[in-house]
């Protein structure tokens, strides 16, 4: 069996990846802590804040795109969002059936309330490391992020085009 070779770049990356998965786990699993007496999980917080952070109300599959998950999920999200009045949907007028996520004051409240919490969280661990790497973290996660979006095909496609 001949198995492809890493290069440095590639090793490094595939360990950085690796990382990174480890490093989501646990940052959902602090995040989860962090908001439980909000009402709050994770992956909650994370579809609320896209909300949030929205310039204007978008239907679920913009905020699934811009998040970059399914809208499968992000859909099942919005409606426990719903559910619990942190998000109300409005009409679209760009489309019948995509309804638009508008986000309710109670959500504001709790959005605001999770923020109070998360500074000083994000604060310490930042104190872990210096701004320089926390800089440098963010420019090379952001690159590889870019680097993916590019990619037109599905990278078992890539691979198999290439043999």
């Amino acid at each position: 069996m001949d198995m492809e070779k890493h290069s440095f770049a590639g090793a490094l990356t595939t360990s950085l990846f690796l990382e990174t998965i480890r490093l989501n786990g646990r940052l959902l699993a602090s995040g989860d802590r962090l908001v439980a007496g909000l009402g709050l999980t994770s992956a909650r917080w994370q579809v609320l804040g896209a909300v949030v952070m929205a310039e204007r109300p978008m239907p679920v599959p913009h905020i699934a795109r811009q998040m970059g998950l399914s809208r499968q999920n992000v859909q099942r999200i919005v409606n426990d969002l719903d559910d619990v009045g942190y998000v109300t949907f409005a009409p679209n007028p760009h489309h019948k059936r995509a309804k638009l996520v508008v986000l309710t004051d109670r959500g504001r409240e709790t959005y605001d309330a999770a923020h109070r919490v998360q500074v000083p969280w994000a604060n310490a661990l930042g104190a872990a490391t210096t701004p320089e790497d926390l800089q440098t973290a963010l420019r090379v996660l952001q690159s590889l992020r870019a680097a993916l979006d590019k990619e037109q095909t599905d990278p078992a496609e890539q691979l198999a085009s290439t043999r």
